[in-house]
């Protein structure tokens, strides 16, 4: 618990997986650190997403090189604090000449890139995931580097190992209403004194800073997900799968010289998905529930109410890329998340010793952990 005046090394505003990362980040170079949630759990993005660590969407270079950082601290955080993880890699499908010639395309250079991938036939695929869907199958890219967490559960087994931890203090109900050199105010009226200070707010934009915020570029993102009850009989997916769809949503691929005629197939066939921003992943996680979506509305765009034409997009895609057990869906779901059109990450600092750190734009559970850590002296 906080004090009515509080001093400490560090102090980080949000729990979410990017404030949470700081923490840790902030606590292995010995630092004290408070970190401070106006939920009483983390709630936001964090916990609305695949709980992918997926690698293979950040491109070659200081992207990538961030996402396998953050693959070797989750590993390392998984064995402290016991939250369950799968390292069950990731296949990308093709079900469509123009998916099959990107994904070899990408394959000639990836191994010089950094990245641990390779094609696989048809067979092949079958054999590591037989969910995959075998009708005109062309064939699959096979990457060892992805990592599956329960996003639900494994936020939570983070913030309670960090308070586990001496120097570290995690208060859940304590809105900050301002940010200051040295110093926090909550609404409650607590003072805490603070040498460095790191916001990590999400997708809340107009709280602190919010004139900085309006300069930043940042977009706001809407994404719909759905979910199965545990399929039965220990079904087992096997890796994270990814349809040809997905090879629009990163721009690792877009750099091959077939991209182009994949997206236009797309956009002629099927300009709803381009409106909707529609590519479809699956993972399973550690009750047997599949995870299926997502969807891309920006903005204006964005609506309170989801919208029934975009799940059915994405269940109609997936059950052309995979076959499960049951369908059902038992859960829908919505999740909101800031991105910056030309930059991996908005880092700035407003006032001395005032941090401001978000718009991960989706890849938060690949990039929080790994950027923090390599970021830290700036």
């Amino acid at each position: 618990m906080i004090t009515r005046s509080s001093s400490y090394d560090v102090g980080i505003i949000g729990a979410g997986i990017a404030g949470l990362a700081f923490a840790w980040a902030a606590l292995r170079r010995g630092l004290r650190v408070v970190v401070l949630e106006r939920d009483d759990r983390s709630d936001g993005a964090s916990v609305r997403n695949f709980g992918m660590i997926w690698p293979m969407g950040q491109p070659p270079g200081p992207g990538l090189k961030t996402a396998l950082r953050s693959r070797e601290l989750w590993l390392e955080l998984a064995e402290a604090s016991g939250l369950w993880l799968k390292q069950c890699g990731s296949l990308h499908l093709a079900h469509r000449d123009d998916e099959w010639a990107v994904l070899q395309e990408f394959n000639t250079t990836a191994a010089a890139d950094g990245y641990q991938v390779q094609v696989l036939t048809p067979e092949e695929v079958l054999t590591n995931a037989p969910a995959a869907n075998p009708q005109e199958l062309r064939g699959g890219l096979w990457s060892r580097m992805e990592m599956g967490v329960n996003p639900r559960t494994a936020l939570a087994k983070f913030a309670n190992w960090l308070a586990e931890q001496q120097e570290c203090t995690i208060c859940f109900g304590q809105s900050v209403i301002k940010a200051e050199t040295g110093r926090i105010t909550t609404e409650q009226g607590d003072v805490i004194d603070a040498d460095r200070i790191i916001i990590c707010s999400g997708s809340d934009t107009r709280t602190l800073f919010p004139e900085v915020f309006n300069r930043s570029e940042l977009r706001l993102c809407k994404l719909q997900m759905l979910r199965t009850p545990p399929q039965p009989d220990g079904w087992i997916l096997g890796p994270h799968l990814a349809s040809g769809l997905t090879l629009r949503h990163y721009p690792v691929f877009q750099s091959c010289l077939s991209f182009p005629a994949l997206k236009n197939r797309i956009a002629e066939e099927t300009p709803e998905l381009d409106r909707y921003g529609i590519h479809i992943l699956a993972a399973q996680n550690d009750r047997g529930e599949i995870i299926l979506g997502d969807s891309h509305e920006y903005d204006a765009a964005i609506k309170p109410e989801d919208k029934a034409e975009i799940d059915e997009l994405i269940l109609g895609k997936a059950r052309k890329m995979i076959r499960l057990p049951d369908w059902t869906i038992a859960h829908r779901w919505h999740g909101l998340y800031v991105k910056h059109p030309t930059q991996p990450v908005l880092d700035i600092e407003p006032m001395d010793g005032v941090r401001l750190v978000t718009g991960f734009g989706g890849a938060g559970m690949t990039l929080a952990l790994g950027y923090a850590d390599l970021n830290w002296k700036s």
